[in-house]
């Protein structure tokens, strides 16, 4: 094993990896990961008490009741608004690592114009306003990566040219910040609306920039539903994720109608007494079936005896989470996007473990899904109540052999690069006590 960490390619891997980070963008954009460790693992403990607490487990209350609503709600603030937290964090740490004076007037900034583009208003039929939340979320991420961008480079420009409303010295900082930031924001303002206003117009009113990036980059994908094709579009989703778009969120809208389909189709099967028959769509499964998206939860289980104290720390916050099949907390806390190290098992993983699933299938060991189950639960608990089938229950716990397989030399690259790092830091500190 030392031997297959030494090699060239990892060697080389390891210094890409150093490179990367060393990125501007992309270390701002690694550091806002993982500072939503907190908002991420507070929004995963509630979607999960909310989905422990309902009919589809314990049945203590209805997803349709008051108490469901209110323990959902944080989760709805937290995970599912998670794009605004990161375009507000990732454009102060980008701004910061510029060197630009008032780094929390280019967050503001920035959030201003993200909600431009995704934050579509919506009125009821009671009259009342809302804004449209379906790209606040991780669906909206990689284009509020763009406008972070796009804002903080309009504010440098703007600060490198002196363009500012200019006010006397003796204004407190904090009034000379609000007043320089205004033309920046009014060019930024003025670019994102301009836009806006452009896709939608192009497109009668039927989406606005985050849906309309989702749409195209979806067009490609509707023809592959064989089983080549679902390998295609598994490695695809899990590619999109290591650059921050969420790719499960892509090929649902594709996938799910076929699943539900086969399914039901299933269904009829089963009441007339006849053989139940496999669709390519059931593959979708093995791209999130140990731990969520890449199959992270060896990953997590690994971490958890690292020698690496991060390591340690993010692998025991996302134990219970990953379980359950959410893995944000380690995608985002090790972390995985822009990070080739582990990037490389993450998409990986997808086409053995939906390899190995496809050969249970064709030999009989996992039965078709049967039954429609659309619940957040542990891993097994899914795969034994769409089909009642014990063989099925246990095959998300044999998956994480070839998982951790994958995952097992890069972990070690990885840890090493931290240990070392780690210990820098501790020297360096040392020198000051």
């Amino acid at each position: 094993m030392e031997h297959l960490l030494e090699n060239k390619f990892m060697v080389k891997l390891q210094d890409f990896g150093q490179k990367l980070g060393q990125n501007k963008f992309l270390s701002a954009l690694q550091g806002t990961m993982m500072s939503l460790m907190g908002i991420i693992m507070v929004g995963a403990i509630f979607q999960i008490l909310s989905s422990v607490g309902s009919e589809n487990m314990l049945n203590l209350f209805s997803t349709k009741s008051k108490i469901y609503s209110i323990l959902y709600l944080p989760y709805q603030f937290t995970m599912n608004s998670l794009s605004l937290w990161v375009v507000a964090i990732l454009a102060y740490n980008y701004a910061k690592n510029l060197k630009m004076k008032s780094p929390i007037m280019s967050a503001v900034d920035a959030l201003v114009s993200f909600l431009l583009v995704s934050g579509t208003l919506i009125t009821t039929k009671e009259g009342i306003t809302g804004i449209d939340m379906t790209y606040l979320g991780a669906q909206g991420m990689f284009i509020g990566f763009a406008v972070v961008f796009i804002v903080v480079h309009i504010e440098k420009y703007c600060a490198d040219k002196n363009i500012r409303i200019k006010m006397p010295d003796v204004v407190p900082p904090f009034l000379q910040d609000g007043f320089a930031s205004i033309i920046p924001l009014l060019f930024s303002v003025i670019f994102f609306l301009s836009v806006s206003t452009i896709v939608s117009a192009a497109t009668g009113g039927a989406y606005n920039v985050c849906s309309g990036f989702m749409k195209i980059l979806g067009i490609p994908l509707n023809a592959l539903v064989s089983v080549p094709g679902m390998f295609i579009l598994g490695i695809f989703a899990a590619l999109l994720w290591t650059l921050g778009i969420h790719g499960t969120m892509i090929l649902i809208p594709i996938i799910f109608p076929l699943l539900i389909q086969a399914i039901a189709s299933n269904a009829a099967l089963h009441q007339a007494g006849k053989p139940l028959v496999f669709h390519p769509a059931m593959l979708f499964g093995a791209i999130a079936i140990a731990g969520g998206t890449g199959n992270t939860l060896p990953l997590v289980l690994m971490g958890l005896r690292s020698k690496s104290e991060q390591i340690r720390a993010v692998s025991k916050i996302a134990l219970v989470p990953g379980w359950f099949n959410i893995n944000e907390p380690v995608t985002f806390g090790m972390p995985i996007m822009y990070n080739p190290i582990l990037a490389i098992p993450y998409v990986l993983n997808i086409p053995v473990v939906m390899f190995f699933t496809y050969l249970g299938y064709k030999f009989g060991f996992l039965q078709p899904a049967w039954i429609p189950i659309l619940a957040l639960l542990p891993m097994g608990f899914s795969s034994y109540l769409t089909t009642l089938r014990w063989q099925n229950a246990i095959w998300d716990y044999l998956m994480l052999i070839p998982s951790a397989i994958v995952w097992y030399p890069f972990f070690k690259i990885y840890e090493r690069q931290l240990v070392a790092k780690e210990k820098a830091a501790a020297l360096e500190e040392a020198k000051y006590e």
